[in-house]
């Protein structure tokens, strides 16, 4: 659903419970364009406000009651029981979703993605703990599918984020990866520097089944990942920007950027 001619895209940012990325976020979809809010979880669930407010919705990243019962469970539960409807509705309107980290959690527990034979709040995926066995807090590299219809992730080739995650291992059966891979919904896979596909630690930090960092929906307006676009909206965030500005190869923008920015373009 296109904003109207000359109004800047509205962007739900939901906040609360222990989620902790809403500043960083806002900032993120501010800085190319959009209106931002920023909304505690019991404003949606007592409605004060209401999803059809937004054209986008981000669930961000955290830890959404304390990863109890496991990363994003509570926290899509009390979605899924309260605000069903309405986020049907959202999604069959047009709309965008984005699930960063624990929202990435979060959507697979809510069944948004890969939502295969349009199974919505069906759950067909899930993130679990590392492979390493602890909390990762580093850089990757990611590797984009040019093939997948993402709508996020259009046009890009190789990007660096940050990480921060303790339940980053995507998993799903064999029969949901198998046709996850045939409708390219597999948009960022963890790589190397070169952009070859990591299979190992550390490039790949979690042990994903076939290196995944994040994924889509079949119509490509729901998006989530495990690494961090919000935390790298300028050079500066990263971690070698001396050397690159020493050597006249500073960006103007973070990688993250580009992520948000073609979310409210489409949308405009």
């Amino acid at each position: 659903m296109a904003a109207k001619k000359n109004a800047k895209v509205k962007v739900l940012v939901i906040t609360g419970f222990g989620l902790n990325c809403e500043n960083e976020t806002a900032a993120a979809f501010e800085y190319v364009g959009a209106a931002p809010e920023k909304v505690h979880l019991n404003d949606l669930l007592n409605g004060n406000r209401k999803l059809d407010e937004f054209q986008i919705l981000a669930f961000i990243g955290g830890f959404s009651f304390g990863d109890h019962l496991g990363s994003g469970t509570v926290f899509a539960n009390r979605v899924k029981a309260s605000l069903r409807k309405d986020l049907e509705k959202f999604v069959a309107a047009g709309k965008l979703v984005i699930g960063i980290c624990n929202g990435f959690q979060t959507i697979t527990r809510l069944g948004l993605v890969p939502c295969l034979d349009e199974k919505i709040f069906e759950q067909q995926a899930a993130l679990t703990h590392n492979d390493c066995g602890s909390f990762r807090d580093d850089w990757v590299y990611l590797k984009g599918n040019p093939a997948s219809p993402c709508i996020f992730t259009k046009g890009i080739d190789l990007i660096r984020l940050p990480i921060r995650h303790g339940e980053g291992k995507f998993v799903a059966s064999d029969s949901v990866i198998a046709e996850m891979e045939k409708l390219n919904l597999v948009t960022l896979r963890y790589s190397d520097a070169e952009g070859t596909i990591a299979t190992s630690f550390p490039a790949n930090p979690n042990g994903s089944i076939n290196s995944i960092a994040g994924i889509c929906d079949p119509t490509g307006r729901i998006f989530g990942l495990m690494p961090h676009p919000e935390a790298f909206l300028s050079p500066f965030n990263a971690p070698d920007w001396q050397k690159r500005q020493i050597a006249g190869e500073l960006p103007k923008d973070g990688d993250g950027v580009a992520i948000f920015r073609n979310a409210v373009n489409f949308l405009k």
